[in-house]
C-alpha cells in the first residue's frame, strides 16, 4: 500500500518540515489540508502552486488528496471549484469534501442536501476527483453508498469518489469488511486513525486505542488504495506529535505491509 499521512497531524508547519516528516518517515503520500493558515490554500498563485508541485514530487511524494472543508450538500460559501482547480495545480490526485447534510428528517428518497449535491456536481469541473468522505451526516458506508449510487444515475460521467474514514464507519457500528464492500465501487482512498472505542471513539496515542488495524489491512489485502493516517492533532491537541506517531505507525502496521 501506499502510505501517507495528512498535515492535519502537524497545523501550520512549514513545507520543509512536512517534507522532512515523510522522508525521514518512509512515508509516500500527503493528504495536503486547505486553510488560510497552512501553504496549501485556493489564494495561492500560479507561481506558487508550480512551486509547491515542484517541492511536493522532487522529495518523491504524491499528493493523495487536498483536504478542503467543502460540504458538499450544504447551503455554504465554500469554492468547491476553486479547490478542484487548486488539486489540478498540484496533480493531487483529488480534493477531500464532508457531505454536511442537514439533520435527518426521516423523509423517503433523497434529502434536501442531497439534491443539492447532484446540483453542486452538475456543474463541477470533472478534470479532478471529488472524494467524498464518510464523515459527519453521513458517516457510515451504507450512506455514501446510496449518495454515490444516486449520483451514478441522476449524474452520468460524475466525477465523485469515496474516501473511506475507516474509523468513522467502524465507530458507527459497521464491520471494516461491511464498509469495504459497500464502498468498493467508488473507493479512491482510504484514510484509518487509532481510537479508544471505551472513551466513546476517543483519538487516543497509536499504543492506546482499539481501532483493528490489522481487520482493515486483512481487508485491504491485494489492492493499491492510497492509505492515509489521519492524525486530528488540529482537534485534538493532546495527541503525541507526528514525530513520535509516525515511527509507531510503521510497528503498528507490521513490516511489509507498506511502501
Amino acid at each position: 500500500m501506499r502510505l501517507g499521512f495528512a498535515t492535519l497531524g502537524c497545523p501550520g508547519a512549514a513545507l520543509d518540515d512536512v517534507l522532512e516528516l515523510a522522508q525521514g518517515n518512509n512515508f509516500t503520500g500527503l493528504e495536503l489540508r486547505a486553510a488560510p493558515d497552512e501553504f496549501t490554500n485556493t489564494g495561492l498563485s500560479a507561481a506558487e502552486r508550480r512551486e509547491l508541485r515542484s517541492r511536493i514530487e522532487d522529495a518523491g511524494l504524491e499528493i493523495f488528496a487536498v483536504s478542503s472543508y467543502v460540504k458538499l450538500c450544504a447551503v455554504e460559501e465554500q469554492p468547491l471549484e476553486a479547490h478542484l482547480e487548486l488539486a489540478a495545480d498540484l496533480g493531487a490526485l483529488g480534493v477531500r469534501v464532508f457531505p454536511g447534510d442537514d439533520a435527518d428528517t426521516g423523509t423517503d428518497g433523497p434529502s434536501a442536501g442531497e439534491i443539492r449535491a447532484l446540483d453542486r456536481v452538475t456543474s463541477a469541473p470533472r478534470e479532478v476527483p471529488i472524494l467524498l468522505e464518510t464523515h459527519d451526516s453521513h458517516s457510515t458506508a451504507r450512506q455514501v453508498a446510496a449518495l454515490l449510487a444516486l449520483l451514478d444515475t441522476d449524474v452520468p460521467g460524475h466525477q465523485v469518489k469515496a474516501l473511506w474514514d475507516s474509523s468513522h464507519t467502524w465507530s458507527h457500528g459497521e464491520t471494516l469488511a461491511e464498509s469495504y464492500a459497500l464502498l468498493r465501487p467508488w473507493l479512491e482512498l482510504v484514510q484509518f486513525k487509532q481510537a479508544d472505542s471505551k472513551q466513546d471513539y476517543r483519538p487516543v496515542a497509536i499504543d492506546e486505542g482499539d481501532f483493528p488495524i490489522q481487520e482493515l489491512l486483512t481487508v485491504l489485502d491485494g489492492t493499491d488504495y492510497p492509505l492515509s493516517l489521519e492524525w486530528e492533532l488540529k482537534w485534538h491537541p493532546h495527541l503525541p506529535p507526528l514525530a513520535e506517531t509516525l515511527p509507531a505507525v510503521h510497528a503498528w502496521l507490521g513490516d511489509g505491509s507498506v511502501r
